[in-house]
């Protein structure tokens, strides 16, 4: 059974990850506050492991001006030995395209691609607090124009 202080620990997680990863708070070990070191993601534009999934998210958050996520209806089920749980969530997550891609594109370009998604997650209890360590991001719907993914 799930406390309301796990879903409470595993709600804020997310509200933090969301907060850095708009706030850009990419410094050196900063994932560690929020994945295990074999973290696996899958995302629209691909799935990574581990290191490769940190860069891959940085990466991703740096193909924006700026970016602001809202993540909501989040449910917890904690497993029976208390140490691994899974989340989901809704998630609203606006990007806002550099000005550099909004000129490439041209005259009209809408300067904002705003996806609706869901999010599922597998967590580990660490001695630091829960870690996730599986997240694959689910588009739902999306507008405006992806951001441009060469180079």
């Amino acid at each position: 059974m799930t406390t309301q202080w796990e879903h409470h620990d595993i709600s804020t997680l997310v509200s933090r990850l969301f907060r850095a990863l708009d706030a850009r708070e990419f410094a050196e070990g900063w994932a560690d506050g929020y994945f295990t070191d074999d973290v696996r993601t899958t995302t629209p534009v691909g799935a990574a492991e581990g290191a490769d999934a940190v860069r891959h998210t940085e990466v991703a958050i740096g193909r924006f001006a700026r970016t602001q996520h809202m993540a909501s209806d989040v449910v917890v089920d904690v497993g029976g030995d208390g140490d691994a749980a899974t989340a989901s969530w809704n998630a609203l997550m606006v990007h806002i395209h550099h000005d550099s891609t909004l000129r490439e594109r041209g005259e009209g370009a809408s300067p904002l691609f705003t996806v609706g998604g869901v999010h599922d997650a597998e967590l580990r209890r660490t001695p630091g607090g829960w870690r996730i360590s599986r997240m694959d991001v689910r588009a739902v719907w999306t507008t405006g124009e992806p951001p441009v993914l060469s180079g």
